[in-house]
């Protein structure tokens, strides 16, 4: 009998370490973050431009790397006097939209979800967005470009002021983002379309590029959604 029971027990061994090896691994193995179906698992997008600068200089920072990623030869620095910055940081979420505007291009508001977002880089276009940090004592807005994501570590990746890539978790961005009111737009040439683009905001966006002067750009976008 005792003989038997060790040939049992050495016949086991093997496939109960197998076993137990195939569990782990699968323990270990990543899932994606759910709610974001029809999206591919991972992007980013290298080659959105990235100035560095002090965090309260967030939304000048921003929007010129946005300009500059649409071919305007642009610099944080001159952007300060048409944003009034310093004296009106407070305002940088209408400012940052009126200079886009008087740089020919369409701002293109989009959904208070994250799926909405990222959408949009998966399609290669940057987001604009603001969200707010600091501590239960003390908070305040900073802006950010949106540039990549991935679904299986949980990250965001953002090219914020202080840093070219910079990572949060989805869950941590959202509650940030939506403390600061879930705003993101995306500054956009009037010949670029977003992504699942809707009609009536599209034409929207484009009726207030023409009233900062910008008729011909304004019709290029009409004309962009007539044919889509």
């Amino acid at each position: 009998m005792s003989s038997g029971s060790t040939h049992s027990t050495s016949f086991y061994a093997p496939l109960l370490t197998l076993l137990v090896l195939i569990g782990a691994l699968g323990g270990c193995t990543s899932t994606p973050a759910p709610g974001m179906s029809g999206l591919p698992d991972r992007v980013e997008l290298n080659s959105v431009p990235y100035f560095r600068g002090k965090a309260n200089h967030s939304g000048a920072m921003a929007l010129a790397a946005l300009l500059r990623q649409q071919g305007v030869e642009i610099t944080p620095g001159l952007l300060d006097k048409p944003l009034h910055l310093p004296e009106q940081a407070d305002q940088l979420q209408v400012s940052t939209q009126r200079v886009a505007r008087e740089y020919g291009m369409v701002v293109y508001p989009l959904d208070g979800n994250l799926r909405a977002l990222l959408a949009q880089v998966a399609a290669g276009y940057p987001v604009l967005v603001r969200y707010t940090e600091g501590s239960l004592f003390w908070s305040e807005p900073r802006y950010a470009v949106l540039v990549g994501y991935d679904r299986f570590k949980d990250n965001l990746v953002l090219r914020s002021a202080e840093e070219r890539r910079k990572l949060m978790k989805f869950s941590g961005f959202e509650s940030k983002w939506r403390d600061a009111g879930s705003w993101a737009v995306l500054i956009q040439r009037p010949t670029q379309l977003p992504a699942e683009v809707d009609r009536q905001r599209w034409l929207t966006a484009a009726d207030e590029l023409a009233r900062t002067g910008q008729e011909s750009e304004a019709a290029k976008a009409v004309k962009a959604i007539a044919g889509h």
